[in-house]
């Protein structure tokens, strides 16, 4: 008799709950191949950006959402994802100050925060992509601070170029945290 047959159904679960823990998120990406960074890419307007994937915890569709009044506009309200109440930004509001439209392929992208979550509005998630050190990085500054401060480097692949858009600057920019109007 094997040692998972001896196993109680909550051994089980407490062996498959402590190897969850122990994941590190990107960890099997890294170990890949050394030079390979992984993304997930989305679309603002013109603009091709991608954050690390270990920065996005979820994609989501535009939830329900209950508006908080006395905020700026830019905070679009908040949604019960499974449970957790996730404040819904509009990225590009809060960049530009002019709303994203919103269509058939808005997506949210979620973001871990200190004290919770934040969902991020973007005009459309374009899924995984892979830059290597073939890709070199443009040198540049990006031209438009907006996005400059949050775009730490930048690469060309096959014609179109992508900014790394960090959230990790993006949720610890003191106006970030300040919704309120």
């Amino acid at each position: 008799m094997s040692d998972a047959a001896a196993s109680t159904p909550f051994e089980i679960l407490l062996g498959y709950e402590r190897a969850a823990q122990a994941h590190v998120a990107g960890a099997a990406e890294a170990a890949e191949a050394p030079g390979l960074w992984r993304g997930i890419g989305f679309r603002m307007g013109d603009r091709f950006l991608v954050s690390g994937i270990a920065e996005v915890n979820e994609i989501l569709t535009l939830p329900q959402m209950t508006p908080i009044p006395g905020t700026k506009p830019w905070l679009m309200g908040v949604a019960n994802v499974r449970g957790n109440l996730v404040a819904v930004v509009d990225l590009r509001g809060f960049l530009e100050g002019s709303r994203t439209p919103i269509g058939d392929r808005s997506r949210i992208l979620v973001a871990r925060q200190p004290g919770g979550a934040v969902g991020l509005l973007v005009d459309e998630v374009l899924g995984q992509r892979s830059f290597t050190d073939e890709n070199i990085p443009l040198v540049d500054p990006v031209a438009d601070d907006r996005y400059g401060r949050f775009v730490t480097r930048r690469y060309d692949l096959n014609g179109t170029v992508w900014g790394v858009f960090s959230m990790a600057a993006l949720v610890k920019t003191p106006e970030f945290g300040q919704a309120a109007a």
